[in-house]
Protein backbone atom coordinates (compact mmCIF):
# COMPACT_ATOMS: atom_id res chain seq x y z
CA UNK A 1 0.00 0.00 0.00
CA UNK A 2 1.53 3.52 -0.92
CA UNK A 3 -0.33 6.92 0.58
CA UNK A 4 -0.25 10.39 -0.70
CA UNK A 5 -1.59 13.34 0.86
CA UNK A 6 -2.65 16.16 -0.96
CA UNK A 7 -0.46 19.63 -1.17
CA UNK A 8 -1.82 22.73 -2.43
CA UNK A 9 -0.04 22.44 -5.36
CA UNK A 10 -2.61 18.79 -6.14
CA UNK A 11 -5.53 20.65 -4.31
CA UNK A 12 -8.46 21.87 -6.42
CA UNK A 13 -8.31 19.67 -9.44
CA UNK A 14 -10.09 17.02 -10.54
CA UNK A 15 -8.95 13.21 -8.69
CA UNK A 16 -8.88 11.71 -11.90
CA UNK A 17 -6.73 14.33 -13.68
CA UNK A 18 -4.33 13.96 -10.25
CA UNK A 19 -3.97 10.65 -10.76
CA UNK A 20 -3.32 11.15 -14.66
CA UNK A 21 -0.27 12.99 -13.62
CA UNK A 22 0.86 10.34 -10.18
CA UNK A 23 0.00 7.62 -12.01
CA UNK A 24 1.46 8.57 -15.77
CA UNK A 25 2.51 5.15 -16.49
CA UNK A 26 -1.01 4.09 -16.60
CA UNK A 27 -3.79 4.22 -19.01
CA UNK A 28 -6.43 6.37 -18.08
CA UNK A 29 -8.70 2.85 -18.73
CA UNK A 30 -6.95 1.22 -15.49
CA UNK A 31 -7.17 3.94 -13.66
CA UNK A 32 -11.03 3.69 -13.24
CA UNK A 33 -10.78 0.17 -13.01
CA UNK A 34 -8.67 0.02 -10.32
CA UNK A 35 -11.24 3.42 -8.82
CA UNK A 36 -13.88 0.96 -9.30
CA UNK A 37 -12.07 -2.08 -7.29
CA UNK A 38 -11.29 0.19 -4.83
CA UNK A 39 -7.11 -0.20 -5.48
CA UNK A 40 -6.95 3.63 -5.44
CA UNK A 41 -8.98 5.13 -3.19
CA UNK A 42 -9.79 8.89 -1.65
CA UNK A 43 -9.73 9.50 2.33
CA UNK A 44 -10.61 5.64 2.77
CA UNK A 45 -13.45 5.45 0.52
CA UNK A 46 -14.25 4.78 -2.55
CA UNK A 47 -14.05 6.89 -5.31
CA UNK A 48 -14.97 7.92 -8.76
CA UNK A 49 -12.53 10.27 -10.47
CA UNK A 50 -14.73 13.00 -10.56
CA UNK A 51 -14.32 14.34 -6.50
CA UNK A 52 -12.43 17.92 -6.35
CA UNK A 53 -9.31 17.31 -4.48
CA UNK A 54 -8.62 19.63 -1.04
CA UNK A 55 -5.47 19.85 1.11
CA UNK A 56 -5.11 16.80 3.32
CA UNK A 57 -6.77 14.77 1.23
CA UNK A 58 -5.14 11.27 1.40
CA UNK A 59 -5.23 9.34 -1.68
CA UNK A 60 -4.44 5.23 -1.24
CA UNK A 61 -3.08 2.80 -4.18
CA UNK A 62 -2.81 -0.71 -3.33
CA UNK A 63 -0.31 -1.66 -5.59
CA UNK A 64 2.91 -3.79 -5.25
CA UNK A 65 6.10 -1.56 -4.89
CA UNK A 66 7.19 -3.32 -8.39
CA UNK A 67 3.57 -1.86 -10.32
CA UNK A 68 3.80 1.43 -8.42
CA UNK A 69 7.42 1.88 -9.65
CA UNK A 70 6.86 1.17 -12.77
CA UNK A 71 3.11 3.12 -12.87
CA UNK A 72 4.87 6.55 -11.63
CA UNK A 73 8.20 6.06 -13.39
CA UNK A 74 10.03 5.82 -10.00
CA UNK A 75 9.46 9.10 -9.11
CA UNK A 76 11.58 10.43 -11.88
CA UNK A 77 10.88 13.71 -13.72
CA UNK A 78 12.03 14.64 -17.35
CA UNK A 79 15.45 16.26 -16.01
CA UNK A 80 16.89 15.85 -13.05
CA UNK A 81 17.22 18.08 -10.19
CA UNK A 82 20.33 18.91 -11.17
CA UNK A 83 19.79 19.39 -14.03
CA UNK A 84 17.21 21.91 -13.64
CA UNK A 85 19.31 23.21 -11.38
CA UNK A 86 22.55 23.88 -14.28
CA UNK A 87 19.79 24.87 -16.21
CA UNK A 88 18.75 28.09 -13.99
CA UNK A 89 22.51 28.62 -13.20
CA UNK A 90 23.45 28.43 -17.07
CA UNK A 91 20.92 30.83 -18.20
CA UNK A 92 21.45 34.08 -17.28
CA UNK A 93 20.49 37.95 -17.50
CA UNK A 94 16.44 36.32 -16.59
CA UNK A 95 15.77 39.42 -14.00
CA UNK A 96 12.83 38.68 -11.22
CA UNK A 97 10.33 41.35 -11.34
CA UNK A 98 7.61 40.53 -9.02
CA UNK A 99 7.19 36.88 -7.39
CA UNK A 100 4.58 35.54 -4.78
CA UNK A 101 3.37 32.15 -3.30
CA UNK A 102 1.61 31.56 -6.95
CA UNK A 103 3.71 33.30 -9.39
CA UNK A 104 6.38 35.08 -11.07
CA UNK A 105 6.86 37.70 -13.41
CA UNK A 106 10.22 37.61 -15.12
CA UNK A 107 12.00 39.96 -17.89
CA UNK A 108 13.69 37.35 -20.53
CA UNK A 109 16.51 38.17 -22.55
CA UNK A 110 16.55 37.77 -26.23
CA UNK A 111 18.35 34.68 -27.19
CA UNK A 112 16.60 32.43 -24.51
CA UNK A 113 13.62 29.71 -25.32
CA UNK A 114 10.85 30.39 -23.42
CA UNK A 115 10.11 26.54 -23.92
CA UNK A 116 12.12 23.68 -25.10
CA UNK A 117 11.56 22.89 -28.87
CA UNK A 118 13.17 19.60 -28.78
CA UNK A 119 15.05 17.32 -26.26
CA UNK A 120 18.31 18.84 -24.22
CA UNK A 121 17.23 22.61 -24.58
CA UNK A 122 17.29 24.60 -21.86
CA UNK A 123 14.53 27.40 -21.52
CA UNK A 124 12.76 29.61 -19.19
CA UNK A 125 10.20 26.96 -17.84
CA UNK A 126 13.57 25.05 -16.87
CA UNK A 127 14.99 28.16 -15.46
CA UNK A 128 12.03 28.54 -13.91
CA UNK A 129 12.02 25.08 -11.64
CA UNK A 130 15.78 25.14 -11.41
CA UNK A 131 15.23 28.41 -9.63
CA UNK A 132 12.52 27.21 -7.29
CA UNK A 133 14.91 23.88 -6.38
CA UNK A 134 17.77 26.10 -5.91
CA UNK A 135 15.88 28.46 -3.62
CA UNK A 136 13.88 25.34 -1.84
CA UNK A 137 10.79 26.87 -2.75
CA UNK A 138 10.07 23.63 -4.79
CA UNK A 139 10.82 19.88 -3.61
CA UNK A 140 11.95 17.23 -5.59
CA UNK A 141 9.06 15.14 -4.58
CA UNK A 142 6.76 18.44 -5.84
CA UNK A 143 8.04 17.67 -9.27
CA UNK A 144 5.59 14.26 -9.12
CA UNK A 145 2.19 15.53 -9.56
CA UNK A 146 2.91 19.11 -10.44
CA UNK A 147 5.02 21.27 -12.79
CA UNK A 148 5.58 24.92 -12.28
CA UNK A 149 5.45 26.48 -16.01
CA UNK A 150 5.36 29.62 -18.43
CA UNK A 151 1.91 30.85 -18.98
CA UNK A 152 2.35 32.64 -21.96
CA UNK A 153 4.95 32.81 -24.80
CA UNK A 154 7.34 34.73 -26.36
CA UNK A 155 9.50 34.23 -29.33
CA UNK A 156 13.51 33.71 -29.09
CA UNK A 157 14.46 36.74 -30.20
CA UNK A 158 11.67 38.98 -28.40
CA UNK A 159 12.73 40.17 -25.19
CA UNK A 160 10.50 41.11 -22.44
CA UNK A 161 7.93 39.77 -19.54
CA UNK A 162 6.79 35.79 -19.35
CA UNK A 163 4.35 35.22 -16.42
CA UNK A 164 4.59 32.29 -14.78
CA UNK A 165 2.91 29.44 -12.78
CA UNK A 166 4.78 28.45 -9.70
CA UNK A 167 2.40 26.76 -8.14
CA UNK A 168 -1.09 25.02 -9.49
CA UNK A 169 -3.91 27.81 -7.93
CA UNK A 170 -1.19 30.04 -9.94
CA UNK A 171 -1.12 28.54 -13.46
CA UNK A 172 -4.87 28.24 -13.21
CA UNK A 173 -5.13 31.61 -12.21
CA UNK A 174 -2.91 33.03 -14.85
CA UNK A 175 -4.13 31.03 -17.64
CA UNK A 176 -7.75 31.59 -17.56
CA UNK A 177 -7.06 35.38 -17.28
CA UNK A 178 -4.92 35.13 -20.33
CA UNK A 179 -7.91 32.98 -22.19
CA UNK A 180 -10.17 35.60 -21.29
CA UNK A 181 -7.77 38.38 -21.80
CA UNK A 182 -8.25 40.22 -19.19
CA UNK A 183 -4.36 40.76 -18.28
CA UNK A 184 -2.95 43.19 -20.34
CA UNK A 185 -0.45 42.93 -22.62
CA UNK A 186 2.15 46.10 -24.36
CA UNK A 187 5.01 45.81 -26.18
CA UNK A 188 7.93 48.00 -27.32
CA UNK A 189 8.74 48.38 -31.11
CA UNK A 190 10.88 50.04 -33.73
CA UNK A 191 9.26 49.78 -37.42
CA UNK A 192 10.05 51.38 -40.81
CA UNK A 193 8.43 54.49 -41.82
CA UNK A 194 6.27 56.73 -40.19
CA UNK A 195 3.18 56.02 -38.26
CA UNK A 196 0.99 58.95 -37.06
CA UNK A 197 -2.42 58.04 -35.94
CA UNK A 198 -3.38 55.13 -33.28
CA UNK A 199 -5.07 52.16 -34.75
CA UNK A 200 -6.62 49.09 -34.48
CA UNK A 201 -5.36 46.45 -36.72
CA UNK A 202 -7.93 43.29 -37.72
CA UNK A 203 -7.59 40.44 -39.37
CA UNK A 204 -7.14 36.78 -39.94
CA UNK A 205 -3.85 35.01 -38.98
CA UNK A 206 -2.71 31.89 -40.70
CA UNK A 207 0.61 30.14 -39.53
CA UNK A 208 2.49 27.63 -41.74
CA UNK A 209 3.74 25.28 -39.32
CA UNK A 210 6.08 23.88 -41.66
CA UNK A 211 8.00 27.72 -42.40
CA UNK A 212 7.00 28.78 -39.03
CA UNK A 213 5.84 31.63 -40.86
CA UNK A 214 2.31 33.63 -40.04
CA UNK A 215 0.56 35.53 -42.85
CA UNK A 216 -2.49 38.08 -42.61
CA UNK A 217 -5.69 37.86 -44.51
CA UNK A 218 -9.06 39.22 -44.86
CA UNK A 219 -10.48 36.20 -44.87
CA UNK A 220 -11.48 34.45 -41.82
CA UNK A 221 -11.66 30.93 -43.45
CA UNK A 222 -8.45 30.83 -43.79
CA UNK A 223 -7.03 31.74 -40.31
CA UNK A 224 -7.64 32.86 -36.73
CA UNK A 225 -9.17 36.23 -35.85
CA UNK A 226 -6.53 38.96 -34.41
CA UNK A 227 -6.32 42.12 -32.92
CA UNK A 228 -3.55 44.64 -32.42
CA UNK A 229 -3.60 48.10 -31.08
CA UNK A 230 -0.53 50.23 -31.86
CA UNK A 231 0.16 53.67 -30.21
CA UNK A 232 3.39 55.91 -32.24
CA UNK A 233 4.99 57.20 -29.63
CA UNK A 234 8.10 58.95 -31.67
CA UNK A 235 9.19 59.46 -35.20
CA UNK A 236 12.42 59.60 -36.20
CA UNK A 237 12.52 61.94 -39.27
CA UNK A 238 16.29 60.57 -40.38
CA UNK A 239 16.21 57.07 -39.68
CA UNK A 240 12.60 56.76 -40.44
CA UNK A 241 11.75 54.60 -38.08
CA UNK A 242 8.67 55.01 -35.34
CA UNK A 243 8.64 54.08 -32.17
CA UNK A 244 5.41 52.25 -31.05
CA UNK A 245 3.64 50.61 -28.23
CA UNK A 246 2.14 47.42 -29.33
CA UNK A 247 -1.16 45.73 -27.68
CA UNK A 248 -2.12 41.98 -27.95
CA UNK A 249 -5.67 42.06 -27.85
CA UNK A 250 -5.42 38.43 -29.18
CA UNK A 251 -2.22 36.51 -29.06
CA UNK A 252 -1.11 34.24 -31.96
CA UNK A 253 2.51 33.29 -33.39
CA UNK A 254 4.50 36.40 -34.23
CA UNK A 255 1.28 38.45 -34.14
CA UNK A 256 2.73 41.51 -34.00
CA UNK A 257 5.34 41.36 -36.23
CA UNK A 258 3.43 39.88 -39.28
CA UNK A 259 0.21 42.52 -38.66
CA UNK A 260 2.91 45.69 -39.02
CA UNK A 261 4.38 44.04 -42.03
CA UNK A 262 1.39 43.84 -43.36
CA UNK A 263 0.63 47.30 -43.42
CA UNK A 264 3.65 48.02 -44.72
CA UNK A 265 5.51 49.07 -41.33
CA UNK A 266 8.13 46.21 -40.42
CA UNK A 267 9.62 46.00 -37.46
CA UNK A 268 13.74 47.07 -37.69
CA UNK A 269 15.71 44.02 -37.49
CA UNK A 270 13.25 41.74 -38.20
CA UNK A 271 14.65 39.00 -40.89
CA UNK A 272 11.50 36.91 -41.08
CA UNK A 273 8.94 39.77 -42.41
CA UNK A 274 11.12 42.71 -42.46
CA UNK A 275 12.59 44.14 -45.76
CA UNK A 276 16.59 43.36 -45.34
CA UNK A 277 17.90 45.74 -47.38
CA UNK A 278 16.46 48.37 -45.06
CA UNK A 279 17.38 46.66 -41.79
CA UNK A 280 21.21 46.34 -43.54
CA UNK A 281 20.75 50.22 -44.51
CA UNK A 282 19.83 51.38 -41.18
CA UNK A 283 22.03 48.72 -39.03
CA UNK A 284 25.23 50.89 -40.96
CA UNK A 285 23.42 54.61 -40.72
CA UNK A 286 22.98 53.82 -37.27
CA UNK A 287 25.75 51.45 -35.67
CA UNK A 288 22.84 49.65 -34.28
CA UNK A 289 24.46 46.15 -35.04
CA UNK A 290 21.16 44.34 -34.67
CA UNK A 291 20.91 40.66 -34.42
CA UNK A 292 17.38 40.14 -33.68
CA UNK A 293 14.26 42.15 -33.98
CA UNK A 294 13.58 45.47 -32.01
CA UNK A 295 10.07 44.04 -29.94
CA UNK A 296 10.19 44.00 -26.25
CA UNK A 297 7.41 43.10 -24.20
CA UNK A 298 7.61 45.89 -22.08
CA UNK A 299 4.44 46.09 -19.74
CA UNK A 300 1.84 44.02 -18.46
CA UNK A 301 -1.47 44.85 -16.60
CA UNK A 302 -3.48 42.31 -14.22
CA UNK A 303 -6.81 42.42 -13.62
CA UNK A 304 -6.18 43.79 -10.17
CA UNK A 305 -5.50 46.81 -11.48
CA UNK A 306 -1.56 46.01 -10.75
CA UNK A 307 1.04 47.01 -13.14
CA UNK A 308 4.66 45.79 -14.01
CA UNK A 309 6.73 46.96 -16.57
CA UNK A 310 10.79 45.41 -17.70
CA UNK A 311 13.66 47.38 -19.17
CA UNK A 312 15.97 45.90 -21.96
CA UNK A 313 19.40 47.51 -22.47
CA UNK A 314 19.90 46.58 -25.67
CA UNK A 315 16.68 48.34 -27.14
CA UNK A 316 17.49 51.12 -24.83
CA UNK A 317 20.60 51.46 -26.94
CA UNK A 318 19.27 51.14 -30.18
CA UNK A 319 16.83 53.81 -29.39
CA UNK A 320 19.79 55.96 -28.47
CA UNK A 321 21.92 54.93 -31.72
CA UNK A 322 18.65 55.67 -33.63
CA UNK A 323 18.28 58.75 -31.79
CA UNK A 324 21.75 60.25 -32.22
CA UNK A 325 21.29 59.80 -35.48
CA UNK A 326 17.84 61.94 -35.72
CA UNK A 327 19.82 65.33 -33.84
Amino acid sequence: MQSFVIGKNEAGQRFDKFLKKYLKGAQASFIYKMLRKKNITLNGKKADGKEILVEKDEVKTFFSDETFLKLTGGGNNSLSTDEYIKAYKSLHNIDIIFEDEDILIANKPAGVLTQQTKAGEYSLNEWLTGYLLDSRKLTEDDLTTFKPSVCNRLDINTSGIVLCGKSLRGLQGLSEDIKKRNIRKLYLTVCHGRVSDRMQLNGFLNWDEAKKRASITDDKAKGERIETIITPLKYYESADVTLLEAELITGKHHQIRAHLASIGHPVIGDKKYGDLCLNKALNEKCKLALTHQLLFAHRVILPDGREFTAKDTAFDSAIQAIQGENR
